[in-house]
């Protein structure tokens, strides 16, 4: 894969650049801007580089009022029509602009899934530097054409989908003049088990396509983003919220400020720790090669003329001699000076 990089703002998403973190608020602000501001700052807070909000219009993927839909909220099963759910949620457009403002104030990253040409120009009347298109969405080639006109940056997610249906996509995406793209591996279930994780799909994705790849994460906790990273996720989604006790269907499984802190910071630190692939000693470790490492010494007192044995050498600390690999070099050669007992053994010292 080429080291393709997309640029969103003072961020850098690509190979060899620090993780994009995201926080999805999704629908959980739950219609209160008040409360999706606090959501905002808080993941600022927590160490995210930009936040992700759904600005939907209902009638755009949901025309039978009657479709049911149960899910957890508080603690307790609810049951209500998905019309009924996702109208609740929806942003306008002025709480749209709203949101964008209050982002670029405190210095976060706002973007957002809309689901519709309509939803899409929103988001261009208010400079959104990047566009997210939802796992459902994935197979409506036609909005996929649409966000690439906008030569806006998009990310995709790729829950439920199969290789062919992603490949439609893309090429969708590249044949109506896109060519900034994030490419996410997701679960789509709610919470997703870690037997379904399947992360090995992110190195299948980056093998497969020319474009930045990341993980939509769906899990409890923060073990499986971690090693989405360590196998080179460059953009890391996940749901967000500052009470898992509110109400709505996403609460439950999202992560809270404290976890959210936990991911940033382990991320940076696991990007430290994966540091490079060349295999050469680090700078730190140059001073165990000098003084731990082991060299061919005298195991007694020898004299000058001396025929080494194999029982005269021992292997020792510091590693100021000839390495160990060598004594087959040194065995049956005759000392033309003496040794003290410990002194390290040198080509020098043989004839």
């Amino acid at each position: 894969m080429l080291d393709k990089q997309i640029h969103i703002q003072n961020k850098i998403i690509g190979k060899n650049t620090p993780c994009f973190i995201a926080a999805e608020i999704g629908i959980n602000h739950n219609g209160d801007m008040n409360l999706a501001k606090e959501m905002i700052l808080a993941a600022k807070d927590a160490g995210a580089d930009g936040v992700k909000f759904q600005n939907y219009y209902t009638e755009d993927f949901i025309l039978d009022k009657n479709l049911m839909y149960e899910y957890i909220s508080k603690g307790k099963k609810i049951v209500e029509t998905q019309y009924e759910m996702f109208k609740r949620y929806e942003l306008s457009s002025s709480q749209l602009k709203e949101l964008k403002r209050y982002c670029d104030e405190i210095g976060i990253i706002f973007f957002s899934t809309p689901t519709s040409e309509r939803g899409i120009k929103d988001l261009q009347e208010i400079d959104t530097p990047l566009f997210k298109n939802g796992s459902d969405f994935l197979v409506n080639i036609e909005l996929i054409e649409q966000f690439a006109k906008t030569k806006t940056p998009l990310v995709i997610s790729t829950g439920m989908a199969t290789l062919a249906e992603i490949d439609d996509a893309v090429r969708a995406f590249e044949k109506a003049g896109g060519d900034e793209l994030v490419i996410l591996h997701c679960i789509s279930s709610y919470p997703a088990s870690a037997k379904d994780v399947n992360l090995k799909k992110i190195p299948a994705l980056e093998s497969t396509f020319n474009y930045p790849i990341g993980f939509s994460d769906h899990t409890d906790g923060i073990v499986a983003s971690l090693g989405a990273v360590a196998l080179g996720a460059c953009f890391i989604e996940k749901h967000f919220t500052t009470d898992k006790n509110l109400a709505g269907p996403d609460q439950h499984f999202s992560s809270d400020p404290k976890e959210l802190k936990e991911l940033v910071e382990a991320v940076r630190i696991l990007e430290k720790s994966l540091g490079t692939s060349k295999i050469t000693p680090t700078q730190e470790e140059e001073y165990g090669r000098e003084n731990f490492r082991l060299s061919c010494v005298a195991k007694k007192d020898l004299k000058k003329g001396h025929t080494l044995k194999r029982e005269d050498i021992a292997f020792s600390r510091p590693a100021n001699g000839l390495a160990p690999k060598f004594i087959q070099n040194l065995i049956g050669k005759s000392l033309n000076n003496s040794l003290s007992v410990s002194e390290p053994i040198l080509f020098s010292h043989i004839a």
